[in-house]
């Protein structure tokens, strides 16, 4: 398999701490492509016609996108329901987490393009305040609402089997840390003790961003 993939995405991302996580990462060529929407990248629209990446060409399911359609292939590939339960409120436990996890994303690259992308004369900064509201109100809703501190407590975050869900988070909240967005370390304390303990897998550590978003002139 061969996954298009770019250094500083957190679907990218995911989908490369899943492949550790199921064994799987030797069995994929990662082949780092950059794109953006002010950028196109042929070689990443022939196999998916949104130019974005991840991207997995497979050799019986044929080019899958994105992240969700490619986590839950390699889930089926090595073993099913070892990231994804197979049912049960388990199950939407870890999809709904994968959810909100995807959320924070995209806000945050929202936000970016309101603070940073986006030619200054043209920003808006009422959309990026309402963008980095979403992001504070899901660190509130994570810090009282989801279960962290017992995780913690017993060694499971480091040691044990993790959802799609914890997957999706750390890297997003990883991202989120690597692009200096509105942070989380504050206002949520028994998040950032998971988050720290979870980066410390070895398929956290194996997968570092590294890189800048390049963006090119109007197309």
């Amino acid at each position: 398999m061969t996954l298009l993939y770019q250094s500083h995405s957190p679907y990218a991302r995911k989908v490369l701490v899943s492949a550790h996580e199921l064994g799987l990462a030797d069995s994929i060529d990662v082949v780092h492509h950059e794109t953006s929407p002010t950028n196109r990248n042929d070689a990443v629209f022939a196999a998916n016609p949104l130019g974005k990446v991840p991207v997995l060409l497979t050799p019986d399911a044929g080019a899958l996108f994105d992240s969700v359609v490619i986590c839950d292939y390699l889930d089926r590939l090595g073993g099913l329901g070892r990231l994804i339960p197979r049912e049960g409120p388990a199950r939407y436990q870890a999809l709904r987490l994968q959810a909100l996890a995807q959320g924070l994303c995209d806000a945050g690259i929202a936000l970016r393009w309101e603070t940073l992308r986006r030619p200054e004369a043209l920003r808006y900064p009422p959309l990026a305040q309402g963008q980095a509201m979403k992001l504070l109100e899901a660190y509130e809703h994570l810090e009282t609402q989801v279960e962290f501190g017992a995780q913690v407590a017993t060694g499971q975050v480091t040691g044990g089997q993790v959802s799609i869900g914890e997957i999706a988070l750390a890297t997003a909240l990883a991202w989120l840390e690597f692009r200096d967005l509105p942070g989380f370390r504050k206002c949520a304390p028994r998040l950032t003790a998971w988050y720290d303990d979870f980066s410390q897998r070895p398929s956290m550590r194996a997968t570092p961003y590294d890189g800048e978003t390049q963006d090119g002139g109007p197309q």
